[in-house]
């Protein structure tokens, strides 16, 4: 028979041009059929399907105006759909598998529930490498809201599916079961070689990310041997599990460096990047070479300073380096020099600084620089994350808050990146000092973050074995 589909079609055409399907209401006993008003009678009969509880509205019977037989049948309709239906029999549900690890403390599982609820998002994926690490499990009550979190990522970005499963354990595969959008948990996985032969981009990913941990050498021969079937966002990828980790060493240079001369711009843009922060590139000697040239520190009566001499163009050598020319439109020859500037620093090895100025990174950075500080800031942090430098990020973060403030909103985004991959000791009460009052809110938010993340891992670190 017809179903709210049929009413709902019938009245997008229109009652006077479709006929008003027949509807049959469950549940609506026969016996107690309503009484009719003066336009006609509503006659019930019972359906001849007898496992159902359920009447047929004839519609030859009922009043004779067709919309309004139409809105009275979505009503009967409607209410009978909320009403539900009497319970069938069901199978009791499995159990779920036993899950021996130690559950993480209440402090951890309380900030987890914080972080699900939107506190700092972007740390879910620190908080689960770290409880995955230390072989603990996620209270149940929030695997739920994990998971769901977890389905929301994209499937060629799969960290954060594949820590939300390990750190589920047996109970989250047991919920994937009962849930089809929580399939990613419990999907099958092509074993071995088979995961990069047949899997989909994600299991790629996980595969040659797993490869880069256990074997490197043999990860970057993968990588070289697939290099010219794979299309631009392959290549992209491939560039990006070597930025993960472990650390890029002399071998690599050969990949990266070939990878300059590649027809998408995002693949040279990677590349660039990856060869910027390998120790003794050629190209991070081309960067500390423009770098030297750029900048230098001039001793005055008042004491030394920064000057700047940033790049007259974008030359082929800078292209080729991965350093592209700006948008020529609307934009200002400084402008456009400032940006060189801030390329070629974040570029250069961070040693070039401190060989040239024969000082340390905190000495380095309170140096008054004018109106550059800000170019310099940035190009520096740049430098320190993809390089990995603790020591600079240290001393940059200590700068924002004791020295000089970021008024940029770049600075202010340089400085939230710095705090989400310093140090996590950083955050402790007494490793840096706190800010002044009337500290800008980036300033704030920094220490905020840091402070976090500190708390965050102390908490998992805690032997809490019950439950």
């Amino acid at each position: 028979m017809s179903s709210w589909q049929d009413l709902v079609t019938a009245s997008l055409i229109g009652t006077e041009r479709a006929p008003v399907p027949p509807v049959r209401i469950p549940g609506w006993p026969a016996t107690d059929n309503p009484a009719t008003d003066d336009h006609g009678a509503a006659k019930f009969t019972q359906s001849s399907t007898p496992d159902q509880a359920s009447v047929l509205l004839d519609p030859a019977e009922m009043p004779p105006d067709p919309a309004e037989m139409l809105l009275d049948q979505a009503a009967l309709l409607t209410a009978a759909r909320r009403a539900g239906r009497p319970a069938g029999h069901a199978e009791p549900l499995p159990a779920a598998g036993p899950d021996p690890r130690p559950l993480v403390s209440p402090a951890a599982g309380d900030r987890l529930a914080r972080m699900l609820r939107g506190e700092h998002p972007d740390l879910l994926t620190e908080w689960l490498a770290a409880g995955v690490d230390r072989g603990l499990r996620v209270p149940a009550q929030l695997l739920p809201g994990l998971l769901d979190r977890a389905r929301r990522v994209s499937p060629a970005d799969p960290e954060l599916r594949r820590l939300a499963a390990a750190a589920g354990g047996p109970r989250a595969r047991w919920l994937a079961g009962l849930n089809p959008e929580w399939t990613f948990v419990a999907a099958d996985t092509p074993a071995g070689d088979d995961a990069w032969r047949f899997g989909d981009a994600g299991q790629r990913r996980a595969y040659l990310t797993a490869l880069r941990a256990a074997d490197p050498g043999a990860a970057r021969d993968l990588i070289t041997s697939s290099w010219e079937a794979a299309g631009a966002a392959e290549r992209v990828m491939f560039l990006s599990v070597l930025a993960a980790g472990p650390a890029l060493g002399a071998a690599d240079e050969p990949l990266l460096d070939a990878a300059l001369g590649d027809r998408a711009d995002e693949v040279r843009s990677w590349a660039a990047y990856l060869l910027a922060s390998l120790p003794g590139s050629a190209l991070g000697q081309r960067m500390a070479d423009r770098a030297r040239r750029g900048l230098r520190l001039e001793a005055g009566p008042r004491g030394s300073r920064l000057i700047a001499s940033p790049p007259a163009e974008c030359d082929a050598s800078m292209r080729r380096d991965g350093i592209t020319p700006g948008p020529s439109a609307g934009r200002s020859q400084l402008a456009d020099r400032t940006r060189l500037m801030l390329e070629v620093v974040a570029r250069a090895p961070l040693r070039t600084w401190t060989d040239a100025f024969a000082l340390a990174p905190a000495a380095i950075v309170a140096v008054p620089a004018g109106d550059w500080a800000p170019v310099l800031f940035v190009g520096w942090s740049r430098a320190a994350i993809a390089q990995r430098n603790q020591g600079w990020v240290a001393a940059l973060l200590n700068e924002a808050i004791t020295g000089r403030h970021p008024t940029m909103p770049a600075e202010n985004g340089a400085l939230s990146q710095l705090a989400r991959r310093a140090d996590p000791a950083l955050g402790a009460p007494d490793a840096l000092a706190g800010p002044e009052p009337g500290a800008p809110l980036a300033v704030r938010a920094a220490l905020r973050v840091l402070r976090f993340r500190y708390e965050m891992l102390k908490e998992l670190d805690v032997d809490y074995s019950r439950g």
